[in-house]
């Protein structure tokens, strides 16, 4: 089977715990909280070779995201408000919306896609998937493209 070169979008609680790590050393190498891979490591008690084995292949999903369009689907409850508190917070985070698209509801559900432009100025994009999805009335969030 040959390697590819495809990407993933994981939920953290789905990663192991040998490439949080990585992530994490990364964060102190770029914030300068280590002044050397070999002090990030120690401090993340990974090995140098785990570090370099990954480092390339592993980093926060926001960081992916600039300047990118990103479509995600969303079921929710039909009740007056939710898909305006789910705009809300897609303001407050500086995304720009592209495209909606709601369903009409069936058994008081409703599915929705949106398209998102990711500025320069969006805050942290898992976040604001975070925050969408802990809102009440909406039952789950589904990233699905990402260009």
């Amino acid at each position: 089977m040959s390697e590819s070169s495809g990407y993933y979008v994981v939920k953290k609680k789905a990663l192991p715990e040998v490439l949080l790590k990585v992530v994490e050393t990364q964060a102190l190498l770029r914030t300068g909280r280590a002044a050397t891979i070999q002090e990030a490591v120690d401090k993340t008690g990974i090995s140098r070779s785990s570090f370099y084995k990954y480092k390339d292949d592993i980093f926060p999903f926001h960081d992916s995201t600039e300047g990118k369009t990103l479509t995600f689907t969303c079921e929710m409850e039909d009740e007056p408000g939710i898909l305006s508190d789910v705009l809300k917070i897609i303001a407050d985070f500086g995304a720009n919306v592209l495209t909606i698209h709601q369903s009409i509801p069936i058994n008081n559900m409703a599915s929705l896609s949106i398209s998102l432009q990711i500025l320069p100025s969006t805050r942290n994009v898992g976040e604001m998937v975070q925050a969408i999805e802990s809102k009440p009335g909406v039952k789950y969030v589904k990233i699905v493209a990402k260009e």
